[in-house]
């Protein structure tokens, strides 16, 4: 037996702007996210420029959809018609059950209309839902002053009334580029760097590298982070102790792991390297220096954060890195001292981290934090 949709409630999926073309993949992967988190649904279509997932759960099945790259906004509608009355009508009757008392609200209607305008919707809507609470209190606002915001999408043949509306975590489809990249986790900022490869459309082979096992806890937190976002059931990680008596600078460890992902690359067959370096932040000749070391190894270097901003600390945020926000404020505030490290020094370090060389296949699960690191521990 097919279960019956309550009252035409749908999940509503608003594709990020740069999503549009790639509307395939992205319903790909929020069929496999919906699978792999065990979430029901009976069908996913796209209507116009919007994905529609029809489910019995939408609550749980737009948090789950939510984490997926590519989305700019998502909700939880009730679907009618586009027909103005029937519009209006349902506005009026949802908006008169959600808003409380005395509360202002802005109603904002975006799409398609024929033989009406959006604006028309706004006023006989407003018109109706002020009608019906008066008792209430209930008054509109402005787009820069409410208390609460009921947002309307039309398309050709239905209109969707939001019920609960989110923002997503922009973006392209989780391997719409359908090319892989080699990344490396070593410290905050490269645990951005991967997940804006990720942000980008690539497939990512993730390595670990640290220097002592005290700093293992937080990059392994953090790659718990950046593993559900791959829309994977289960990942292959790969860990590398660099050997140093001495605490390396940021300048030098940055050399040995991008001298490391270099050989990783080169032994995957893999020609991408993802470079958590970035010339607003280190010095000019030496990301020249790295960038230019790996093209000489006939690799391709890319740079997620070379146009960094501080939109960097909201994508933290985002995506469960708030804890390392001090660390990683701190990384921009850090004056990078360009010294030249004898390259044999540098090539040393880099063979002998790749014979540290673990691999731990993890299936992924809600926490997979206490795995990652017995299984790191267990193979010392």
């Amino acid at each position: 037996m097919i279960p019956i949709l309550e009252d035409n409630i749908v999940v509503v999926v608003f594709p990020s702007i740069f999503s549009q073309n790639k509307i395939g993949p992205l319903i790909t992967n929020i069929k496999k996210a919906l699978k792999i988190q065990n979430q029901k649904f009976q069908k996913i279509r796209q209507d116009d420029k919007v994905i529609i997932v029809e489910t019995t759960d939408p609550v749980f099945v737009s948090s789950t959809i939510n984490d997926l790259f590519g989305i700019k906004n998502i909700a939880i509608a009730k679907q009618v018609k586009n027909d103005f009355k029937i519009i209006v009508e349902n506005i009026t009757k949802i908006a008169t059950d959600l808003f409380l008392k005395n509360e202002r609200f802005f109603l904002q209607v975006e799409g398609y209309s024929k033989g009406f305008v959006t604006r028309d919707v706004e006023v006989a809507a407003t018109s109706s839902l002020i009608e019906k609470t008066v008792k209430k209190g209930i008054k509109p606002g402005t787009a820069e002053k409410y208390d609460r915001r009921l947002f309307v999408h039309l398309t050709k043949s239905s209109a969707y009334i939001c019920i609960y509306y989110d923002k997503g975590l922009e973006g392209i489809p989780n391997n719409s580029q359908n090319e892989k990249m080699v990344c490396c986790v070593f410290d905050e900022l490269s645990a951005i760097s991967c997940i804006e490869t990720i942000k980008q459309g690539f497939d990512v082979k993730i390595i670990v590298c640290y220097n002592k096992k005290s700093e293992l806890l937080d990059l392994v937190k953090m790659i718990n982070v950046i593993i559900h976002k791959t829309v994977q059931t289960q990942i292959s990680l790969e860990f590398y102790k660099i050997d140093s008596d001495v605490k390396l600078s940021p300048i030098v460890l940055a050399e040995v792991v991008a001298g490391i992902l270099v050989k990783v690359s080169i032994s995957v067959n893999i020609k991408r390297i993802s470079l958590s370096i970035s010339p607003i932040i280190h010095p000019l000749s030496f990301f020249e220096k790295i960038v230019k070391q790996i093209h000489s190894k006939d690799l391709i270097p890319y740079t997620p954060l070379t146009t960094l901003g501080e939109d960097i600390i909201h994508d933290a945020k985002e995506i469960g890195l708030e804890k390392y926000l001090n660390k990683i404020e701190k990384i921009g505030k850090t004056k990078f001292i360009s010294s030249a490290s004898p390259k044999r020094k540098i090539e040393n370090l880099v063979e002998r981290s790749m014979k540290t060389k673990k691999i731990v296949r993890v299936k992924l699960d809600v926490n997979n934090i206490h795995d990652i690191l017995d299984s790191v521990s267990a193979k010392e």
